[in-house]
């Protein structure tokens, strides 16, 4: 359980790091549909790609960390579930957004039950190389 869950969390900090970049670099022409959407959108994407990359950086410093901190992993898949319910929130009031925005909600719904399982199993699992320390002496 401690690989898949070290690889799982390596490869989502890597992805969000990526994703993060991707628009700073390009602004609203990273958003699907969003090409002529205004130099407001645009400011504001770039900005909330810089939190991507620093919410990706989180998930390496957790990939890193040994053994891997359930609960900084547990909060991590929990703001990443939050995006998800507010693509369905979106989804309530504005409708069905273009299908890459389905495929990223479907993720971003699906993947935090799986990092939730993988960190409880991993802070359930035993330590080996620790004795516990004995009180009679």
């Amino acid at each position: 359980m401690a690989k898949a869950l070290r690889i799982l969390t390596q490869l989502m900090g890597w992805a969000c790091v990526a994703i993060g970049l991707l628009h700073v670099v390009l602004g609203n022409a990273a958003i699907p549909g969003a090409g002529s959407a205004g130099a407001t959108v645009d400011s504001w994407g770039r900005f909330m790609g810089a939190c991507f990359v620093g919410y990706g950086l989180a998930w390496l410093w957790a990939a890193r960390q040994r053994p891997i901190p359930a609960r900084a992993v547990r909060w991590l898949a929990g703001v990443f579930l939050l995006g998800g319910v507010g693509r369905l929130l979106s989804l309530a009031v504005h409708g069905w957004p273009q299908w890459f925005q389905i495929v990223l909600a479907v993720m971003e719904l699906g993947l935090p039950p799986v990092f939730f399982w993988l960190a409880n199993a991993e802070e359930r699992a035993p330590r080996g190389g620790v004795e516990a320390v004995s009180s009679d002496r």
